[in-house]
């Protein structure tokens, strides 16, 4: 991917290091790889970004993959044969950045985002180090692409998701391209415009951005303070800030 000159021009007048950054997207497409994938043509454009400011990235279709239904960590627990999430649920956790991608269908995003979402919520309950949710210390955003209204309810639903869940969501955190409504060229075909969308590039630049710069100062802090937000010292009846009752 190609980064414009006013793109380009923003990686090399940083003034910050994200090198020791890691970002994770996943294309909630249809569409299994190798088959095109015009929602990836968004993705280019923030990993380009990121790589050039030093970012390690991967691209994950988690329509590759056997993943279960279900709201449980490892659906193989729950009567499933296999369940290919808990290896992805790993990457989730050891990425600074999660960007959740999907095209528009009947104006929601897709099939796979929903279950993916459902995947994502499954291990929410489960707690880091100093006694948060799992994915506290991380930001989130998203990106959309179709030729149907909904870009903005999607990306409502899905950045609403990731901070319940416990992600940190910059300002704009969120970009998305639409053609033209109805039957109609998608983002990559030729003539559709949609590379060539300033609109789309810049957000889509602003949400690469405020991405990282909320990541840095994130991981520069050592995360988000763990004081109110712990799971176990609520189940041990502490109401911080507040005396505990007197049970006498």
């Amino acid at each position: 991917m190609n980064l414009s000159p006013q793109q380009q021009e923003m990686c090399e007048t940083s003034q910050w290091d994200f090198s020791d950054l890691s970002a994770l997207f996943l294309n909630c497409t249809l569409k299994r790889s190798p088959e095109l994938s015009h929602t990836q043509g968004l993705i280019d454009i923030a990993t380009a970004i990121m790589q050039a400011n030093g970012v390690a990235t991967e691209v994950l279709r988690p329509v590759n993959h056997a993943i279960a239904y279900g709201v449980w960590g490892d659906m193989t627990e729950h009567g499933w044969e296999q369940d290919e999430w808990p290896a992805i649920y790993d990457k989730v956790k050891a990425a600074d950045i999660l960007v959740i991608t999907s095209p528009i269908w009947l104006g929601e995003k897709s099939s796979v985002c929903t279950q993916t979402i459902e995947r994502l919520y499954s291990t929410s309950g489960d707690l880091n180090e100093s006694g948060q949710y799992a994915y506290y210390g991380r930001v989130g955003g998203c990106l959309i692409t179709g030729n149907e209204d909904g870009a903005k309810h999607c990306s409502m639903n899905i950045l609403y998701s990731l901070q319940h869940l416990g992600y940190v969501i910059p300002p704009q955190a969120d970009a998305g391209w639409l053609g033209e409504a109805g039957p109609g060229p998608s983002y990559l075909d030729e003539g559709s415009g949609g590379p060539e969308n300033d609109f789309t590039n810049r957000n889509t630049t602003f949400m690469t951005w405020n991405l990282l710069h909320l990541a840095r100062m994130i991981k520069d802090a050592g995360g988000i303070p763990a004081h109110g937000n712990q799971r176990a010292a609520w189940d041990a009846g502490c109401r911080f800030d507040y005396p505990n009752p007197d049970y006498r």
